[in-house]
């Protein structure tokens, strides 16, 4: 109960669920008061509160509610619990306030921890410290913090001096080189002394920090010291395989259990340490100074040290650059290790590992690539089959997710007969769903780097029938997977070309979990359209989905299905604009020859409309200019053009409201709407040019809605203007006579 309520009230102060004056006011003392429980780790949780509240706390609030409190409590009266708890709590109170606040209030209190007479307290103090520095700055860290540290260096307790020596470690940046050189070195050349003689419980964390201090002081380092913190390394290195004198472990007087174990850490932290070493000593020097104890840590008997240097492989391979090629062989022997926890460590960073290895020096060809790392390809089939064989599903799926990467490390031939038929068979053969889908998208880029239209075919329509066609239900299902991958990383034509239509044929499975899983596949599948080159391709989906409606008989199905109709409603198709613009160019040029066509057509009947029309003209001019006649003849040609006459204005009134007016002296030519066809009207009478020209003086005839009233104006009009011409007619011939 004390526990959860430890963890509640930091739940409250992180989710913001009071304000921090409530807070302050309803909680802290609860928490205040339960740091003194009796028992030690209801006592802790609520510390580990306290710690994570004093950073939201006001200043004002912490220094009256926790800081002033504490001298008394940091007393040597209080209990050893009370004063370990007040150690913690200076470290982080150290870093709310200002340095002139820290220096007078809180120093005088770290100073009289620091002397405590528990050695559980000076430990708890010195490791505190470090925090303490950060917030006094550099000045006060030299004049108060380091003497301190000196002090605490050479105490009596094991775990004091340990406290000391790492917090020295971390604090390595805020000393000067002065500091360096005349206080921590000669500190740590003693620890390193004592570490091997007398003091073998500073040994682990000695080497775990090694690579920080070599580095940290690498400035003030003299040659003569370089090698010797160098040798001291190679000697932790091999610590518990062999004695100064070259001698076996057979040799060795028989080590306890507890020294072995510690030993085993050593060599574990020397193999964490070794990309520290390797700036240390410089890349170039990595062959002659460290191959031999990389080589040794690669081939340790315990898996903890072969791990490690399986996770640290990728930052040595970037260190060394262009010398890589030094390491291929490490590489192959922890690809091959018994262990599938090493093989899953290497695993992690693998791609970038064989891109670092291949891609070093001027031929970058695949063949020169294959030739650079010597039993590769064997290495890689070994672990993987070493990994099917395993319970440990998990590194099986996460190798053949990092196989993805070799179509740019080997050839494409050597991808397709020794792993991309293993993808295959994965998928068939494995129990496991997530190892299945890691083989499935593993294959498909194989598939996409293969430029071999045989060989792609192949895998195709093995594909085809041995996933989507297979009798299992769960190849079905697989074959559904491996179309997402493959909509994933081809082509929109691709997948249409290959597996459009075999994905629409599983409609029809006898399963209703493969119809549901295609179900809920199918706008992706219908993203990957284009119009109007897939419009075949459409009417089938939608032919498909038809039939799902009308014949699925599984409910869950049809709810699917239905869901499944309206999302595919509200999708829009990509439309292909380069084979929409040919159409469009095609249907054009169809267009234009008919227009041709019709063209012609008109100018073939506008010139015979010409010619007859000045064939009425010379019958009529002659009549009028002719010698006198009987009045029997007159009669009949006057006759003659009244017909005439009448057979002009006719159509013209008659035509009016169906062509749009473009007028002109010699013609009238007017497209029908709705027909997309034209009309042509020649007119050579003198009286109908003298009243178009009256009557139709603006360029457009009035609109549809005044038709009927100018039609019905013309016709009475009409009477009076027929007349009228009659006797100009007649005046002009008698004027003429």
């Amino acid at each position: 109960m004390q526990l959860t309520a430890a963890v509640s009230f930091l739940t409250v102060l992180q989710e913001e669920s009071v304000s921090i004056h409530t807070y302050s006011h309803s909680f802290l003392h609860i928490i205040l008061q339960n740091l003194e429980h009796r028992d030690a780790g209801v006592s802790n949780a609520w510390l580990e509160t306290l710690l994570a509240v004093i950073e939201a706390l006001p200043k004002e609030t912490v220094r009256h509610e926790i800081l002033n409190p504490l001298v008394s409590k940091a007393q040597l009266s209080q209990t050893l619990q009370s004063r370990l708890v007040s150690c913690k709590i200076m470290g982080k109170v150290a870093n709310k306030f200002e340095a002139h606040i820290v220096k007078r209030e809180v120093l005088p209190l770290v100073k009289s921890l620091c002397q405590d007479v528990e050695y559980e307290v000076r430990a708890c103090m010195c490791r505190q410290l470090e925090h303490v520095a950060r917030g006094i700055g550099t000045e006060l860290t030299k004049t108060v913090v380091l003497p301190e540290l000196v002090e605490l260096a050479r105490d009596e307790g094991s775990s004091v001096r340990l406290a000391a020596f790492e917090t020295l470690v971390n604090l390595l940046d805020m000393f000067d080189a002065d500091d360096r050189s005349q206080t921590v070195l000669p500190l740590v050349k003693s620890f390193c002394e004592k570490s091997f003689k007398t003091d073998e419980s500073i040994l682990v964390s000695l080497s775990f920090h090694l690579g920080k201090l070599c580095n940290g002081l690498y400035g003030i380092f003299t040659p003569e010291q370089h090698l010797r913190f160098l040798e001291f390394y190679k000697k932790l290195s091999t610590l518990g395989l062999q004695q100064e004198n070259g001698h076996n472990d057979n040799q060795l007087h028989l080590q306890t259990l507890e020294q072995e174990k510690k030993y085993i850490s050593v060599r574990k932290n020397c193999a964490y340490n070794f990309p520290a070493m390797i700036v240390f000593v410089d890349p170039k020097n990595f062959h002659l100074e460290l191959y031999s104890i990389f080589f040794c840590l690669c081939h340790d008997p315990e898996v903890p040290v072969r791990y490690t240097m399986a996770i640290s492989f990728f930052e040595v391979a970037k260190l060394l650059n262009s010398d890589v090629y030094t390491i291929h062989k490490e590489l192959v022997t922890l690809l091959q290790d018994e262990s599938l926890e090493v093989l899953d460590a290497l695993v992690g960073h693998l791609p970038e590992i064989l891109e670092l290895m291949t891609n070093r020096g001027e031929n970058n060809g695949s063949e020169s690539k294959l030739l650079s790392i010597p039993d590769l390809i064997p290495a890689l089939t070994t672990a993987e089959q070493r990994a099917a064989t395993s319970l440990k599903w998990r590194t099986h799926e996460k190798l053949l997710q990092k196989y993805a990467c070799l179509p740019h490390i080997i050839s494409s031939d050597q991808i397709y007969y020794r792993f991309l038929h293993r993808m295959l068979t994965i998928i068939l053969t494995n129990n496991v769903l997530p190892v299945q889908k890691a083989a499935a998208r593993t294959l498909c880029v194989y598939l996409r780097y293969n430029r071999k239209q045989e060989q792609r075919h192949e895998v195709i329509q093995k594909l085809i029938e041995q996933l989507g066609q297979g009798k299992s239900y769960w190849n079905r299902l697989r074959f559904l997977d491996t179309c997402e991958f493959i909509m994933e990383l081809f082509s929109k034509s691709f997948f249409c070309k290959y597996f459009f239509l075999p994905v629409l044929e599983l409609t029809h499975d006898p399963v209703a979990n493969v119809r549901m899983k295609l179900c809920y596949l199918l706008p992706k599948v219908k993203s990957t359209l284009k119009i109007p080159t897939d419009k075949h391709l459409l009417q089938q989906l939608e032919l498909c989905i038809r039939k799902l409606l009308c014949q699925e008989k599984d409910k869950d199905v049809l709810t699917i299905v239905k869901r499944t109709v309206l999302e595919l409603d509200r999708m829009e198709i990509s439309v292909d604009a380069e084979q929409l613009e040919k159409e469009k160019q095609k249907n054009e040029g169809r267009s234009t020859n008919i227009n041709d066509k019709m063209f012609e057509k008109k100018r073939r009947d506008s010139k015979t409309s010409s010619v007859l029309a000045k064939s009425i003209n010379l019958s009529i001019s002659g009549s009028s200019s002719g010698t006198s006649a009987g009045k029997e003849e007159k009669k009949s040609k006057l006759v003659r053009s009244q017909s005439f006459s009448t057979q002009v204005l006719h159509p013209k009134y008659s035509n009016i409201d169906k062509c749009p007016n473009k007028s002109s002296a010699t013609g009238y030519t007017s497209s029908v709407p709705g027909t997309g066809k034209s009309c042509m009207l020649s007119f050579s009478d003198d009286s109908f040019r003298a009243h178009a020209a009256g009557n139709s003086g603006s360029a457009a005839f009035p609109s549809s809605s005044s038709r009927n009233l100018f039609n019905s104006a013309d016709q009475k009009s009409n009477g009076n203007k027929e007349s009228q011409t009659r006797r100009m007619s007649i005046k002009n011939r008698k004027s003429n006579s």
